[in-house]
C-alpha cells in the first residue's frame, strides 16, 4: 500500500493541490505556510465577506482590510499564489439578513456557524474544487480523524481552543473533502511559535474576538442599522403577568440577562423569554431560566448510521447548549428527519432560541451533529 501524505492522499505533496482558507489571523497563516514548507501545491484564498468602509466594518475584525494584506503578505514571504474573492453579496444573503431578521424575531444567532456553514464549507468549497484542489485546509481548531465508517470530526486536542461548537454543520461529504492542520495542537503558544519559526508578521497578532461584522460587540446597534424600524418599544412582563417596566425594543435584550434591565427592588429578576410579535421581554427569578427539555431543527448528523435510526429511548449522547460551557449527559430523540428533542439530564439555565445545541459521544471526543435550539421548555417559576 501507498504511504499517504500529511493530508491522506497517497502522492507526493507537490502533486497535492490545496486550497487555504485564509483569514488574515495567525491560525490560517501558519496552515498555509506550514503546507507550503511541507512542499504542497498552495493556493490562498481570503474572502471579503463586507464593505471595509461601511460603518459596519471593525478594524482588526476578521476579514477586515487588514486582515486581506496581512493573508497576502504571507503569501508573498512563502511563494504561494493568492486571491481575494468578493462574496459581499453571498455573505449577506447567507449570513447577514438572517441574523438581523433572527434578532427581531427574538432569538440569539450564531452567525459564525452560518457562515461556517453557507459560505466557507460551500461556496468557497466548491471554488476550491473548481481551482482543481485536492482538498481545502482551514485554521480551525478541531480534528479530523479516519474512522472505521470514513472520515470523523473530534474535538480539539486543546480543550480552551475547540472550535466544534461552531463546526457542528459540517457534513460528511465537506468532511471528506477539508482538512485541519492545527487541531491536534495542545496550545495557541505552538501555533505562534511555528508562524515565528515561519517568519511570519502575523506571529503576534491578537485573536479577533468580536463577529466580523459586529463592531464593538454591540448586537442592537447593527440591527439598528441593517434594519432602521427594529427598535419597538414595549413592556417588561413578569412570568406572573406583572407589568414591571418598559424598554426601548427587545433587540436590546438576551435570555439569561440580568443588568441593565431597569426595574430595580425586590428578588434578582432575569430575561427567561423575549417575545417579539408582543414586543415584550419577560422576566422572572433564576430558577425559571432552567430547563431540561431543549427541542431542535435543522438537525445535521455525522454520527453512525442514519439519525432517524435511533436506539430504542433515543441516542444517548452529551451535548453543549452553548460553545463556553462542556458537554453534559443527554438523551436525543429524533422527531421526524431533521427535527428531534433533546433531554437533559441536569437542566441548564440561559438555553435561548436560535444557540446551537452540538451532539458529541459518550466516551469520546467525536462530534455527532448538532441542531438549532428553538423555543425550549422554560420551568416556572
Amino acid at each position: 500500500m501507498a504511504k499517504l501524505n500529511s493530508l491522506g492522499f497517497d502522492r507526493a505533496p507537490e502533486d497535492t493541490r490545496v486550497l487555504v482558507a485564509m483569514s488574515g489571523g495567525v491560525d490560517s497563516s501558519v496552515v498555509a505556510a506550514q503546507l507550503k514548507s511541507e512542499g504542497y501545491d498552495v493556493v490562498g484564498v481570503t474572502l471579503q465577506l463586507y464593505d471595509h468602509g461601511a460603518a459596519l466594518a471593525k478594524k482588526g475584525a476578521c476579514c477586515a482590510g487588514r486582515d486581506i494584506h496581512d493573508a497576502r503578505r504571507v503569501a508573498e514571504v512563502m511563494n504561494f499564489p493568492h486571491y481575494v474573492l468578493d462574496y459581499e453579496n453571498k455573505f449577506r444573503e447567507s449570513v447577514i439578513d438572517e441574523f438581523a431578521d433572527a434578532y427581531l424575531a427574538g432569538a440569539t444567532p450564531i452567525p459564525c456557524i452560518r457562515c461556517n456553514e453557507r459560505v466557507k464549507f460551500r461556496d468557497l468549497l466548491e471554488t476550491a474544487k473548481d481551482l482543481d484542489a485536492d482538498c481545502m485546509a482551514t485554521g480551525h481548531y478541531i480534528q479530523r480523524k479516519m474512522g472505521a465508517g470514513g472520515a470523523e470530526l473530534h474535538q480539539a486536542a486543546d480543550p480552551t481552543r475547540d472550535q466544534s461548537y461552531f463546526l457542528f454543520s459540517t457534513t460528511q461529504d465537506q468532511l471528506d473533502y477539508l482538512r485541519f492542520p492545527l487541531g491536534h495542537l495542545k496550545s495557541k503558544e505552538e501555533t505562534r511559535a511555528l508562524a515565528a519559526k515561519y517568519g511570519l508578521s502575523v506571529a503576534d497578532k491578537p485573536d479577533s474576538q468580536d463577529i466580523c461584522f459586529v463592531p464593538n460587540g454591540s448586537y442592537a446597534a447593527v440591527i439598528e442599522k441593517l434594519r432602521p424600524d427594529a427598535a419597538q418599544p414595549g413592556e417588561i412582563v413578569h412570568l406572573d403577568g406583572r407589568v414591571m417596566g418598559s424598554h426601548k425594543g427587545v433587540i436590546h435584550y438576551t435570555i439569561g440577562q440580568r443588568r441593565g434591565l431597569g426595574i430595580g427592588g425586590g428578588e434578582p429578576l432575569y430575561v427567561v423569554k423575549l417575545d417579539a410579535e408582543k414586543k415584550q421581554v419577560i422576566v422572572g427569578p433564576k430558577t425559571a431560566l432552567a430547563t431540561r427539555n431543549v427541542p431542535i431543527k435543522e438537525v445535521n448528523w455525522i454520527g453512525p448510521g442514519r439519525f432517524e435510526d435511533a436506539p430504542e429511548g433515543g441516542w444517548p449522547i452529551r451535548v453543549k447548549v452553548r460553545s463556553t460551557r462542556p458537554p453534559k449527559d443527554a438523551i436525543l430523540r429524533p422527531t421526524g428527519p431533521n427535527t428531534g428533542n433533546v433531554e437533559l439530564f441536569l437542566a441548564e439555565e440561559g438555553v435561548a432560541p436560535g444557540q446551537a445545541c452540538v451532539f458529541y459521544g459518550l466516551d469520546d471526543t467525536r462530534v455527532l451533529g448538532g441542531g438549532w435550539i428553538t423555543r425550549p421548555e422554560v420551568l416556572a417559576a
